[in-house]
């Protein structure tokens, strides 16, 4: 595909460094902050599980019992350790149960007198992630034996009806109509959760609650269908909110092999502190990059709220910005999902031809990248013979233009909850465009209207990145400068949750996240 628009790549390159500019104070903030929720990450991937009577986590027991005795500024390994060692524990579950009850105090050991605690902590941390590995190398051999799907782009279809068990015949037999990645949605408002929910759950409402064992249950079910399909079905589900780096811990943990994983959209669209969950992103990717997960962005979401032509070069921005994050946490091209949308109102003029415009460019800037291309949802009216062939036409400019992900646009999106039928009619139109379409993409020349269109919205991409990388980041969101929603810094769910690393942070995670990485 590259090459079709002409970008200059001087342009191009450009927005690059520009991006680079914009993104490396916040990196740097990720450096030198922790939140609970990377704590907790990492205790999990120490071994730490389950619950108390009351449903709460024993790891969020264990992390609000060390922050008050002691802050997080330190991280919660040294103080864990120290007292796991100095009282004689079994194991941390036992202490935080001892810690839940005011049993315990933790302090900070002194330096040079914490090597053993040091040692503990690490080998404690390195077994979760050599677990992440295993798992790792297990879909590598699940790929092998049962194969990629044949075609590109992948069908990703949602499955979401709040009971885990409704949702795995669901998935099942969305694998053998076609779809090749299924996401389990969220229940509604599980981002705004400071804890991850603990066991099976049958209670979600609008989607099924992410936990680590329903993670395990959709991935056995769909290993066996993989096996009856022939080819390897991909697993998504939801690293973002309050408690980002635990879910892609589990994640990693699960085998789970997409997760959706962004910032922006739990800053704009769920009003969680910038600092907060600019931490968490970075340290989730981490999680993301060891356990060869694709990640996927939610840059789709602004155009629900802003106006899809007008702050198109938004999304490009957010797309540079987050490809330049996810780098530099490891991530590889092949692993970013970088999200963009068919949202143009359809009523106006030359409407698919703009959008051909916006995915090609999007196609052409990340040629190794596997984008995740998403259906109309805006404008969808309630009229579902409308809205199947507007779902038909935003299949065709996937197929056009290249796409890697395609998620399966519903007629009934936006209207209610779809029904399984609902799913099999939205699969038999991807199947029947990716079929007829076949390889048009090779024969796809755009002409000057696409070529100009796309040229534009890379200049105002520029132009933005240059006022975001003059004012800072932190400030443009404050501004409302994605989504029409502006967040401040100082502001926001979580803020409290937020440390500043004190002289002597300890956590092993990073390096050994890391370390050896492929």
């Amino acid at each position: 595909m590259s090459g079709k628009l002409g970008l200059d790549r001087r342009t191009v390159a450009k927005a690059r460094r520009l991006a680079e500019a914009a993104g490396r104070p916040v990196v740097e903030l990720a450096r030198t902050h922790t939140t609970a929720a990377v704590e907790r990450a990492t205790l999990r991937l120490a071994g730490i599980g389950g619950a108390d009577p009351d449903g709460i986590p024993w790891v969020n027991r264990l992390v609000d019992a060390v922050a008050a005795d002691v802050g997080l500024g330190h991280g919660v390994l040294l103080p864990v350790y120290d007292a796991l060692i100095r009282d004689g524990h079994a194991d941390l579950t036992l202490l935080a149960q001892k810690a839940a009850a005011g049993s315990v105090r933790f302090g900070v050991p002194r330096p040079g007198k914490d090597g053993r605690v040091r040692r503990s902590a690490a080998a404690a941390v390195a077994r979760g992630v050599a677990r992440i590995d295993r798992r790792r190398r297990e879909r590598e051999r699940l790929v092998a034996r049962h194969g990629d799907p044949p075609q590109r782009p992948w069908i990703y279809l949602i499955v979401a009806t709040g009971d885990i068990y409704e949702d795995i015949p669901q998935a099942q037999a969305a694998a053998r109509a076609g779809a090749d990645v299924i996401a389990v949605i969220r229940s509604t408002g599980q981002s705004l959760l400071d804890y991850v929910p603990e066991g099976a759950t049958r209670e979600g409402f609008a989607g099924t609650y992410a936990t680590q064992e329903n993670f395990r249950l959709m991935r056995a079910a769909l290993d066996v269908t993989s096996k009856e399909v022939g080819r390897y079905i991909r697993l998504t589900n939801y690293a973002s909110g309050l408690c980002m780096p635990e879910i892609a811990a589990l994640a990693g943990l699960e085998r789970l092999d997409m997760m959706l994983n962004d910032s922006m959209y739990g800053i704009l669209f769920r009003d969680i502190n910038p600092i907060r969950t600019f931490v968490d992103q970075r340290f989730s990717r981490q999680i993301h990059a060891r356990a060869g997960i694709i990640i996927n962005t939610g840059e789709d979401n602004y155009l629900t709220t802003a106006d899809a032509v007008d702050a198109a070069h938004t999304v490009t921005v957010s797309q540079l910005l987050n490809e330049y994050f996810a780098t530099e946490a490891g991530l590889q091209t092949w692993q970013l999902g970088l999200g963009h949308a068919f949202e143009i109102n359809p009523d106006l003029p030359e409407s698919f031809r703009l959008e051909l415009a916006h995915a090609l460019l999007a196609r052409e800037l990340f040629p190794g990248a596997p984008l995740k291309w998403m259906p109309p949802t805006r404008h969808m009216t309630g009229d579902v013979f409308r809205g199947n062939l507007l779902d038909g036409f935003f299949n065709l400019a996937g197929a056009l233009t290249g796409q890697g992900i395609l998620l399966v646009g519903m007629m009934t999106e936006a209207v209610v909850t779809p029904w399984l039928s609902d799913r099999d009619i939205a699969l038999q139109n991807v199947r029947y465009v990716l079929r007829a379409a076949g390889n048009l993409h090779e024969d796809f020349t755009p002409g000057p209207f696409i070529k100009d269109r796309a040229a534009l919205v890379l200049r105002e991409a520029v132009g933005l990145l240059e006022r975001i990388a003059a004012e800072g980041l932190l400030e443009a969101i404050a501004d409302g400068t994605f989504g029409i929603m502006r967040r401040p810094a100082d502001r926001g769910r979580g803020l409290d949750g937020v440390a500043r690393r004190e002289p002597g942070y300890y956590n092993p995670a990073e390096d050994l996240l890391t370390k050896g990485a492929r």
